[in-house]
């Protein structure tokens, strides 16, 4: 099996998901230099960062942050689009471990108890096959030992797309299409909202809003890419 592997990667080398080079030994869906060049955060260790002023004087949120700063054209911009409309849910897993390596190590983050990617309706869950926010929750959650949930918030209203929206247009879009389903057991519990990139941040705001009527619950918010402006 072995000879065979080596064979294929002769002829068919695996490349970089952020930057297309060869990879090299020990080195697993992103290079070494990719890794060390992608432009992250490091906002978990902040309490007062910039995703957390998102949601200044909106939101009781605990505490917010994201791995990379997102910009059009980037290598980050590159592998989200690949894990969002190419199929590639290992790029989702690995990120989402990278994230979860992090927030473990995060006074702010690691007591979080559960973690809740940001739901798809049903329909378009169908047409894409699966959802790169449950894809990214399940990498987080096999580093920071946190359970995964995906039956308490629910998208109950189709939406249009988010894209070329502008702030209000994304908030009136989103704004009534999550619920919570009954007999939820996340009362009492730090729980971690999960999303691949946040821009103006409206429908991480819908999705929180319903979580937050669970009584008791703490909230915090995380995401692979930060879109700053």
């Amino acid at each position: 099996m072995s000879l065979w592997r080596d064979l294929a990667g002769l002829f068919f080398p695996e490349v970089c998901a952020g930057c297309g080079s060869p990879l090299v030994m020990n080195e697993d869906l992103i290079c070494t230099s990719c890794l060390l060049h992608l432009p992250r955060t490091y906002y978990s260790r902040e309490k007062d960062n910039p995703v957390s002023q998102v949601f200044w004087g909106k939101l009781d949120i605990y505490s917010a942050t994201a791995l990379y700063l997102f910009k059009k054209g980037s290598r980050v911009q590159h592998l989200l689009h690949q894990l969002k409309y190419k199929g590639n849910r290992e790029i989702g897993i690995y990120l989402g471990a990278l994230l979860g390596n992090e927030l473990m190590e995060s006074i702010l983050f690691n007591t979080v108890e559960a973690v809740v990617p940001v739901p798809l309706h049903p329909r378009k869950l169908r047409r894409r096959g699966y959802n790169q926010s449950e894809v990214i929750a399940t990498g987080i959650c096999r580093s920071l030992g946190a359970v995964l949930d995906t039956r308490t918030l629910v998208r109950v209203h189709y939406s249009e797309t988010q894209t070329r929206k502008s702030r209000y247009k994304r908030w009136e879009n989103v704004k009534d299409i999550f619920d919570i389903t009954p007999g939820t057991d996340l009362a009492g519990k730090h729980v971690l909202l999960v999303d691949d990139v946040l821009t103006t941040g409206s429908t991480m705001e819908a999705c929180a809003s319903a979580l937050l009527s669970i009584p008791g619950l703490t909230l915090s918010v995380a995401c692979i890419a930060f879109a700053s402006h």
